[in-house]
């Protein structure tokens, strides 16, 4: 029951960032870029082109043309990948139905490149948190989602050149170079940022500590932290004496209570820290990879040091004969 409860908060977090994340990425587009007319990527820079173009609103385009790409690639991405997106695609829409109409003005007046930097940063934040939560904001990924999985593109490849030729589509409609380097802008920002949030939410501290006083820095570690410890067992070389190593790792922001924990045991412990930028499992975050069927292939035979110079004689001989045959 605890474990139950403890999921469902677990969720109503993730839902309440994504609508968070959402939110930013709605009004940065609103308030700063649509006013200054330049289309950006993704299924919202096609829907800002027929808006511009017909004047047909935004939010509802954006939706439609999500859920019309949703129905076509149902069989393809997967239930839970559709799930998440029409999620993402509905709040995201009705988010810029709230925002678009409050700003028929650019907030910044005269200045274009500051308010295309700010509407990308306040984007890429918005897609940084609701990736993060577990979430999806549509567009265009629907589209390589179904291409990479059938073709050698990459998804983030395929991503690349949708949103390059409907930001490059813009030109056609205005004429003006101006608007297609701004949207090229707009698309690098907004790419820094999301992958900034992206990676600091992961990033994790790992230490290595050799102390005399290792089993008590490891319980208090266990016990206080609430973290594990890896006890590797290593010799000094200079002193040819046997030293005990301890391996942790931990979130960012639990690093300032392991030298806490560190100090207080042993202040002349050996410290030395790294930052790794992804750790998953075992507490962490979890790997979120799309396996597309992927089933890796299992053996019964174990690789030895020996199988493989077995391997490499019995190879030479054979060529040696391929040689001797011609």
């Amino acid at each position: 029951m605890f474990s139950g409860h403890n999921k469902l908060i677990s969720y109503a977090r993730d839902y309440f960032f994504i609508i968070l994340g959402l939110a930013s990425y709605a009004f940065g587009l609103s308030a700063f870029v649509l006013p200054e007319k330049v289309v950006t990527g993704g299924v919202v820079g096609l829907a800002a082109l027929f808006h511009f173009a017909f004047g047909w609103n935004v939010a509802i385009v954006n939706w439609l043309v999500n859920i019309g790409l949703l129905i076509i690639a149902f069989r393809t991405v997967g239930r839970q990948f559709v799930i998440r997106t029409i999620f993402g695609a509905t709040c995201g829409s009705v988010l810029l139905g709230i925002f678009q109409p409050m700003f028929t003005a650019p907030i910044v007046e005269q200045q274009a490149f500051m308010n295309i930097l700010i509407g990308a940063i306040l984007c890429g934040m918005g897609i940084g948190i609701t990736i993060t939560h577990n979430g999806s904001s549509a567009g265009t990924d629907i589209v390589a989602a179904m291409v990479s999985k059938y073709t050698n593109i990459s998804f983030g490849r395929m991503m690349l050149y949708c949103d390059i030729c409907i930001i490059s589509s813009s030109y056609f409609l205005f004429g003006s170079i101006d608007k297609v380097i701004y949207g090229l802008i707009f698309m690098c920002v907004i790419s820094i940022v999301a992958d900034a949030v992206i990676n600091r939410t992961r990033r994790a501290v790992q230490y290595f500590i050799i102390s005399e006083h290792w089993e008590d820095i490891a319980n208090a570690i266990n016990n206080d932290a609430n973290r594990g410890c890896t006890l590797i067992h290593g010799t000094g070389w200079y002193t040819k004496q046997d030293v005990k190593i301890l391996f942790v790792l931990v979130r960012r922001m639990e690093s300032e209570n392991i030298y806490r924990i560190i100090k207080a045991i042993d202040p002349n412990a050996f410290i030395t820290e790294t930052v790794v930028r992804g750790a998953y499992g075992s507490g962490f975050d979890e790997v979120k990879v799309r396996l597309n069927k992927y089933k890796p292939e299992l053996s019964d035979e174990c690789t030895t040091p020996d199988s493989m110079l077995k391997q490499a004689y019995e190879k030479k001989l054979a060529q040696e004969s391929k040689n001797n045959q011609i």
